[in-house]
């Protein structure tokens, strides 16, 4: 299952001037606000998190919340996922990839998730 979103970073920039951290604390750990440098981060961050509920097929909401995904680094500073105990359950979750860029005023990321029941095409 693969997810992409892509995001403007000036609309992150609004909104982290108009609430400053609180803004960032509707959809981050207070891990994941540690790593962040600045609205363009933010941005990668927030697509990272809706790439992946559209990896699983139900986007953000009551069976995938934002905080269901932890964004974390590699000590080469390569993202990673850290997924719940009820997402890895309920999606029967194995492994999970992510990848993020950012081109100009819009950051980009891909997930990539591997189900242990993946479904065979027919």
């Amino acid at each position: 299952m693969i997810g992409i979103d892509l995001i403007k970073t000036s609309r992150m920039n609004r909104l982290m001037k108009r609430f400053g951290e609180k803004a960032l604390r509707r959809f981050l750990s207070e891990s994941e606000i540690n790593l962040v440098k600045d609205y363009k981060s933010a941005s990668g961050f927030w697509a990272a998190k809706e790439a992946c509920s559209k990896a699983l097929g139900v986007g953000i909401g009551s069976e995938c919340s934002f905080y269901d995904i932890v964004i974390y680094k590699t000590e080469r500073g390569a993202p990673k996922l850290q997924l719940s105990a009820k997402l890895l359950k309920n999606f029967n979750i194995s492994d999970a990839s992510l990848s993020i860029t950012h081109d100009g005023e819009y950051a980009i990321a891909v997930v990539a998730i591997e189900s242990a029941t993946a479904n065979k095409i027919k």
